[in-house]
């Protein structure tokens, strides 16, 4: 447990101590991160993109929501291509 204090106050001091373009760069990586999937989304999954940009803010909050919206947005056009496929082809 006090391991973990150290840690903590170890922490606590550099987050005192950094400078404000630091802060700066470390806000941008935070909400490019939480907000990947919905990037991705842009370029991959046009057709969902909105909704995926609306449950991105309560998904980050969890990892696998988060990840789970990530493979929602990469895998938009290749469900399409799949959903096309499968419309040609009857079932027998």
């Amino acid at each position: 447990m006090e391991t973990l204090q150290q840690f903590f106050d170890s922490f606590m001091q550099a987050w005192q101590q950094a400078d404000l373009a630091f802060l700066l760069m470390f806000g941008l990586l935070f909400f490019v991160v939480w907000f990947l999937p919905s990037l991705l989304a842009l370029a991959f999954n046009r057709q969902h993109a909105g909704k995926i940009a609306l449950l991105n803010i309560p998904a980050g909050f969890s990892w696998i929501a988060w990840v789970a919206l990530m493979v929602w947005a990469i895998t938009g056009k290749l469900g399409d291509k799949l959903a096309t496929k499968a419309r040609l082809k009857p079932v027998v």
